[in-house]
């Protein structure tokens, strides 16, 4: 194959298409140098098949010119920028977000894709949720996630179990919210952690003689008068707010005061209780406590037993038991010994307006822990047999309920006994009246969680990421997005901060990977190498014309 002049020109036309493109490729990273999760490209050039021609030191090639021989994907890192909106989220490593056109529901209560259904990839996490409740791109198209199992975690919580991560129920769908409220959650357990001053003389009057030595301060409640508790029969009381199943508040009062001190042990008489017209039990034979009965709001009697040093050695807890009958004084054999859940001895409430039950109707009861600061997995051992207060003799504290010290567990918050004022060191509960969607958020992990008006917060969903091996092979659809491909194969799908996907940043978008600086460099570079192309043909021409004019 011969070369000639004419073959000269269209080298040098190769050259500026080449570089045509080149500049076109370097204008549309320039031009997207602030496009969220832009990611820039380069031209690389390749060498066209070169000519074949005889010389004097035997076969040489002649080249023939230039061509694009690839654009190349800049998959870099962009740089993270602080945003005020919660939904703003940035990848921080390697993956992208999926989306997808939105589904619609059936009639049937199923989602229904409609129209497009391909999956979009993108690195621009510039979203918000639309008026359906859909978390979506600013073109409509919605982000895809798994929605949180609520039900594990509730079960993980009541067990004391710790997750080693969010888990997550169905497949990969449309994240949208359903719900835009809290619901209320009646409180199940309480926590009430109180210094009890060891220089206090108790204020209760105790006959050593009397069997109601340990409970005199309990004996003294009334349900039926107000207040049910005079200020004679208690040294401290604590109060704390609750909640029933339909989200109303109710106060828990718990009283204490000392019983004795003997051999080095220090004792204490507590008392948990409810306002009397609050308290919707009813007894063995269906009669209502409140306004009958003194025991109206009186839901745990108990002790605690503190050594020399005013540290909690034990306790005791008794409740009434199912087979009570409302009676004029208060009967110690219908205090039975407390049960226990996790540990903690529990008591029942029936407040008022939302369940009347019986004591044996554990269906619309509401057990409530009490947490002290110490609990036993075995539950109390009843040294009298009795299962009752009517057990307990005169001031011997062995014929007292008590955790097992052999299997007896003590929390770092422990209620103590020292010689300084009566307090409340820390109370809490957990539950809650209902509360309203205030905003989203997103962690680390790519959890989507609610706040919400009741101080609530709760896990939603949970982002799904896709990485692929081969970057390059990812096909630009506009809009900040990628289609996969043959090339780019299918992906894998990871939740962030596992596999080979990063982690997520709230509050942060991912800006363009372009560097200007660079880019302007090649700029400049490429205009050169397109004069010089167009120099070639300039000077080629001026050949040919000098080739015409050998004809004259």
């Amino acid at each position: 194959m011969g070369v000639g002049l004419g073959t000269a020109m269209w080298s040098g036309v190769s050259g500026l298409q080449a570089n045509s493109t080149r500049m076109t490729t370097i204008g549309n990273n320039l031009s997207n140098t602030n496009t969220i999760g832009f990611k820039g490209a380069r031209a690389d050039f390749m060498d066209l098949m070169s000519a074949t021609i005889g010389t004097a030191a035997g076969v040489g090639q002649v080249g023939r010119g230039v061509r694009v021989g690839a654009i190349v994907n800049d998959f870099s890192q962009g740089g993270l920028e602080t945003t005020s909106e919660n939904l703003d989220m940035a990848i921080s490593g390697n993956g992208f977000f999926m989306v997808k056109q939105k589904s619609q529901v059936g009639s049937n209560g199923k989602m229904l894709n409609t129209g497009n259904t391909t999956n979009y990839y993108t690195r621009a996490g510039d979203f918000s949720f639309d008026k359906s409740g859909y978390l979506t791109t600013p073109t409509g198209l919605a982000v895809q996630g798994w929605k949180v199992d609520q039900n594990k975690i509730d079960s993980a919580t009541a067990s004391g179990t710790t997750l080693s991560q969010t888990p997550v129920a169905g497949e990969i769908q449309d994240i949208v919210l359903d719900s835009y409220s809290s619901p209320a959650k009646a409180t199940t357990g309480v926590t009430v952690i109180t210094n009890l001053d060891s220089d206090s003389k108790g204020a209760a009057t105790r006959n050593p003689a009397n069997n109601d030595y340990f409970y005199t301060m309990s004996k003294s409640w009334d349900g039926t008068t107000s207040p049910a508790m005079s200020s004679d029969n208690y040294t401290y009381q604590t109060t704390l707010k609750v909640y029933d199943a339909n989200g109303s508040p109710h106060v828990l009062t718990t009283y204490y005061d000392k019983v004795m001190r003997d051999n080095g042990s220090e004792y204490w008489e507590y008392a948990v209780t409810c306002d009397p017209s609050e308290d919707g039990r009813k007894d063995a034979n269906g009669a209502a406590l409140y306004p009958n009965s003194k025991e109206a709001g009186l839901l745990m009697v108990g002790t605690m037993t503190f050594d020399s040093s005013g540290s909690m050695t034990n306790m005791s807890s008794y409740s009434l038991t199912s087979a009570y009958t409302n009676a004029a004084t208060f009967d110690p054999a219908d205090w039975g010994v407390a049960q226990t859940s996790n540990g903690y001895p529990t008591f029942t409430a029936n407040f008022k307006g939302v369940s009347n039950a019986s004591f044996t109707d554990q269906a619309n009861a509401t057990p409530i822990t009490l947490n002290l600061g110490m609990r036993n997995m075995g539950g109390f051992t009843d040294p009298t047999g009795t299962g009752n207060l009517s057990g307990v003799t005169q001031n011997n504290p062995a014929t007292l309920a008590y955790f097992d010290p052999a299997t007896l567990k003590i929390n770092s918050n422990v209620t103590t006994n020292y010689a300084t004022s009566s307090s409340t060191v820390f109370s809490s509960q957990n539950g809650y009246t209902a509360g309203l969607l205030t905003s989203v958020s997103v962690d680390a992990n790519g959890v989507l969680t609610g706040s919400f008006s009741n101080g609530q917060t709760l896990q939603l969903w949970v982002l799904a990421l896709s990485n692929f091996t081969n970057l390059q092979g990812l096909s630009r659809e506009g809009n900040n997005l990628y289609k996969a491909t043959l090339e780019s194969g299918q992906g894998t799908t990871n939740r962030a901060n596992s596999g080979s996907v990063g982690s997520v940043s709230g509050n942060t978008l991912e800006s363009s990977n372009v560097d200007m600086a660079t880019e302007m460099v090649n700029m400049i570079v490429t205009q050169r190498g397109f004069e010089a192309n167009s120099k070639t043909i300039t000077t080629v021409d001026s050949m040919l014309s000098e080739v015409i004019q050998l004809k004259r």
